[in-house]
């Protein structure tokens, strides 16, 4: 931070008010080919807000306000806004809150994915433009931590996520329940016709009994634990309930720590290295993290100019054979985030994977320290309990590979799998004949005809959910596609199903995604796979692929083109339209790359 300068100083014409080493309300000033104008101005408006010079002094630290009555995610936005800025008061700041664009899957449509880069764009020009010497973003829901962490790089200030945290479970008839694995299970089951209407009322009231991130490993969760291994939160804010008194005090010291990092200029280029992002896939695996991460983790990677082309999917994919499961949460357990808090959280886990030297201790942190001086200054507590949720390193829940990445000629850019949510083992190494739905569309009016020609063997694939889709765009939460009425009435809970979409991070089940490149693309040959054709999966051996011939692929991708050509598909027609739909089809990359609009990226797409 530059030396504090007498009020009258701005207004000395003849000295230049710096414009690349500006600190306070002297950086980011307004263009009116005047630049003590500008400040002159900018102070005017500012005294409005009741503000006095002494205190227009001191090191500006945003917070982005994320709070919004369609994001229950959100619902303490408000404490975490006072707590934050009691923090940086606390600390000799000023704290001046904006908003941005905040998102929630429930009530975005076509899908919040959708809207992910919107959000990335919103965060970074907003961190750029405010005149703010570091910045603490409050997110927690799935998109909005990726879409902050994205602008956050790109912007390259100082900035702090806040996450809101998990929610509390509910309770149904002497269990404990939790939005979202229990959502999905609860619908099966009504699905199957196991449970009746009543009961499924019933389950509705407490899967989401507070307010906050779903309580499992989930997509929040997992990119909640994904930010501490970066090194961008305090360990305990992983974790820490959104209704917890913790939670308000994590809030008040990520306030403090930001008027740390600012004089230190402590930027996340300068930050996260690749170091920095091996840790986070060593999490990614021990957690046994959403799919969705893999997608949100590429995208942030390829934000930084010294790592894109360093780490893809293949890396997180080696990381994972060397990293055991150790969290027991659903999808892949049976616990809940607040088991994983009171078990220790981030602290014990990290201290289990650094005694088997699984990390990078030198990668930084937000504080200045180092993830090995953050560590040797924390205790791992020792109890039975701990080691249930967060299991030693010699008695994990898999040996590896929690997350895997598959490839062949129906997906040569790679494709994911959670094999640690498998619900039958035996799947994981399947051959069957392929049964495809062409569109969420086909699929509605198709799936639980009593006619389908299905069986348990069958291999379920939908198409045309990828990141540019067929009718919608946004790579829809529709991977997890249902089990078959009539089957699922025989008991049959798990099939081998495969998309180019996402699925929940909560769900569970034997489920490959993000099959790039997606059916939508022209070259794609997952786009040209038939109903009958035959399957061939082995998630040991890294495979996916159709048994038909490189010829006959060959020949069925260059009809498809001639058809769509002449029939003026409306694939042919993407990305013409107006608006923010009209970018996203013309900009949005595939899943391997994050799905991350390619102008955004570190090279700017290469240009």
């Amino acid at each position: 931070m530059s030396e504090q300068q007498p009020p009258n100083s701005d207004y000395d014409l003849t000295h230049p008010i710096p414009t690349t080493t500006a600190t306070g309300l002297r950086q980011s000033l307004t263009s009116y080919s005047d630049a003590h104008f500008s400040l002159f101005l900018r102070k005017v408006f500012i005294k409005a807000l009741g503000y006095s010079e002494s205190a227009l002094s001191l090191p500006i630290i945003g917070i982005i306000n994320t709070g919004s009555g369609f994001n229950p995610c959100h619902g303490n936005t408000a404490q975490l806004l006072d707590a934050t800025k009691r923090g940086i008061h606390l600390a000799g700041g000023i704290a001046i809150d904006f908003p941005t664009i905040s998102l929630h899957e429930g009530f975005s449509s076509p899908t919040s994915m959708f809207l992910r880069n919107l959000m990335a764009m919103d965060t970074e020009e907003m961190v750029r433009a405010q005149p703010v010497d570091a910045c603490v973003m409050i997110g927690g829901y799935d998109k909005t931590v990726p879409a902050q962490i994205m602008g956050g790089i790109s912007g390259n200030k100082p900035v702090l996520p806040l996450l809101t945290g998990p929610m509390m479970p509910g309770s149904h008839r002497g269990g404990r329940i939790g939005a979202c694995t229990d959502c999905r299970n609860n619908w099966a089951r009504f699905r199957a016709g196991t449970i009746d209407v009543e009961e499924i009322a019933e389950v509705n009231e407490e899967l989401a009994p507070t307010i906050g991130t779903c309580g499992v490993m989930g997509t929040a969760s997992t990119m909640a634990c994904i930010t501490a291994a970066l090194g961008l939160i305090p360990l305990t804010g992983a974790s820490a309930p959104a209704v917890s008194a913790a939670r308000l005090r994590i809030a008040e010291a990520t306030g403090t720590n930001a008027v740390k990092a600012a004089p230190e200029k402590r930027t996340p280029q300068s930050i996260l290295s690749v170091e920095s992002f091996y840790n986070a896939a060593v999490v990614l695996q021990a957690i046994g993290g959403s799919t969705n991460a893999m997608v949100h983790l590429m995208a942030i990677i390829n934000r930084h100019p010294d790592i894109k082309g360093r780490i893809s999917l293949k890396t997180l994919d080696e990381v994972g054979r060397t990293t055991p499961l150790l969290v027991d949460l659903k999808p892949s357990g049976d616990n809940y985030m607040t088991d994983f808090h009171n078990a220790g959280g981030m602290t014990v886990l990290l201290h289990r994977l650094k005694s088997g030297g699984l990390l990078h201790l030198d990668a930084k942190t937000i504080t200045g320290e180092t993830l090995g001086e953050v560590l040797n200054r924390t205790k791992c507590p020792d109890f039975e309990y701990a080691r249930q949720i967060i299991r030693p390193l010699n008695d994990p829940l898999a040996a590896n590979s929690s997350l895997v990445v598959v490839s062949g000629n129906i997906a040569p850019n790679g494709a994911v799998i959670k094999a640690s949510a498998s619900r039958k083992k035996s799947l994981l190494k399947h051959t069957g004949p392929a049964l495809v739905f062409s569109s969420p569309q086909n699929m509605a009016a198709r799936l639980d005809d009593p006619g389908l020609d299905v069986n348990q063997d069958t291999v379920l694939i939908l198409q045309g959910i990828g990141p540019i889709g067929a009718e919608n765009p946004g790579m829809p939460e529709a991977g997890m596609i249902p089990i078959p009425r009539k089957l699922a009435s025989q008991g049959v809970t798990d099939m081998l199903r495969i998309s180019d979409g996402r699925m929940s991070g909560t769900a569970g089940g034997t489920i490959i995604l993000h099959v790039s490149p997606e059916a939508a693309v022209s070259e794609s040959v997952f786009g040209v796979v038939r109903t009958g054709d035959v399957i061939v999966f082995d998630a040991e051996e890294r495979v996916l692929r159709v048994d038909v011939s490189d010829e006959e692929l060959k020949k069925r991708v260059e009809e498809r083109k001639r058809e769509r050509e002449t029939e003026g598909h409306p694939a042919l027609r993407k990305g013409r339209g107006r608006g923010y739909r009209g970018l996203y089809e013309r900009e949005v990359n595939q899943a391997h790359e994050g799905a991350d609009f390619g102008f955004l990226t570190a090279d700017g797409g290469g240009l």
